[in-house]
């Protein structure tokens, strides 16, 4: 590839300019040809005897445009295989980027040289490297967290059966019940995945239309009032009655019962849970407002990516599948809306929702 880019601008540039000299040297012979001749007409007429003179002159010309035409065609080489080795040579230096890149050596890049053309290919190049590399680290993280989450489950699961068969357990309600918690733990980050996996594909797509918020707030506190019920968490909402987005109904309830449910997590018994939603311009800006720890600064970049978790220390059954926070930024996202994260005496996650369709 390298010495037939090279050649190929190089006998481009050469052509060129071996074309436009040789039509430059044909002209220039048959002009001197042309005006010799006259001049031998003109002193034939005058009984001059210029035959050696008219000789020499020509050969004199000619000989001065063969080695013209010689020495512009090397000097046109020269410059041509210079250049041509020049534009070449950064070419095939992002070839040969590319071509590891392909075979997973994801981390090389192009030295930019310059601001033209190729530096603006070399350095998107170098984006689309950084972006892949930054991808497989993410696919190799989620494959390792996915494993991790299925095999504390499964080694649970696979001791109580252990225990059960060989008689050292006796099948007790609680024991049963969980072995069922496993499954159900096992289910749901299943179905989340899926979940996931559906949201990143093409064919997915919103049901929108006009919906009331404060209906749809009150459904999602009466889905979890059990569970904050159970851990004595206090749950308040407050929105405006009149308040409308354009939204899909059940997606919209699943970031509520995402959120609420993070939420519940992180905040003691005792604790407070307060969600609130109000007008800004064309959205609308919904606030869970928690009383736990709040979040650390440093994990808030991170904290809506998938089986991410700020405390690395709890067990899998307080920490979840760390899969809820991505479900709702990929929902969130979709609907043309943003979610963020920050401190405010506690964690406060905010979602910012349109109010009516991008069509209007």
């Amino acid at each position: 590839m390298n010495k037939r880019l090279h050649n190929r601008l190089a006998f481009i540039i050469i052509g060129t300019a071996a074309c436009i000299l040789l039509i430059s040297a044909l002209s220039v012979l048959l002009a001197t040809h042309y005006h010799i001749s006259m001049y031998h007409d003109q002193a034939e007429s005058m009984n001059h005897d210029v035959s050696g003179l008219d000789y020499h002159l020509e050969q004199a010309l000619i000989q001065s445009i063969i080695w013209t035409f010689a020495g512009s065609i090397v000097l046109a080489a020269l410059i041509g295989f210079y250049f041509a080795k020049r534009i070449s040579k950064p070419l095939v230096n992002m070839k040969k980027i590319a071509e590891s890149m392909a075979n997973g050596q994801l981390d090389k890049r192009i030295t930019v040289n310059g601001e033209d053309e190729l530096a603006e290919l070399a350095l998107s190049l170098n984006e689309l490297a950084a972006q892949l590399h930054k991808q497989e680290q993410l696919r190799v993280i989620m494959t390792e967290d996915i494993a991790h989450e299925l095999r504390t489950p499964l080694a649970t699961l696979k001791s109580h059966m252990r225990a059960f068969e060989d008689g050292i357990w006796e099948p007790t309600p609680e024991r049963i019940h969980a072995c069922y918690e496993e499954i159900e733990r096992l289910t749901k980050m299943v179905a989340e995945l899926e979940d996931l996996t559906h949201m990143d594909s093409p064919v997915f797509q919103l049901v929108r239309k006009q919906e009331l918020l404060s209906a749809l707030i009150q459904q999602v506190v009466a889905i979890v009032s059990a569970a904050y019920l159970e851990k004595e968490v206090n749950l308040t909402f407050r929105c405006s009655p009149h308040i409308r987005i354009f939204a899909d109904h059940s997606r919209v309830t699943q970031i509520l019962v995402n959120l609420l449910s993070n939420a519940l997590k992180f905040t003691p018994p005792n604790g407070q849970v307060h969600v609130e939603a109000v007008e800004e311009g064309h959205d609308v800006l919904i606030r869970v407002h928690d009383t736990g720890s709040g979040i650390e600064k440093e994990d808030i970049p991170y904290l809506f990516e998938r089986f991410y978790r700020s405390d690395k220390s709890r067990n899998r059954r307080t920490g979840g599948s760390g899969l809820g926070l991505s479900i709702v930024k990929k929902l969130v996202t979709a609907h043309g809306g943003q979610v963020w994260a920050e401190n405010q005496n506690g964690a406060v996650i905010t979602i910012r929702l349109p109010q009516k369709s991008d069509l209007h």
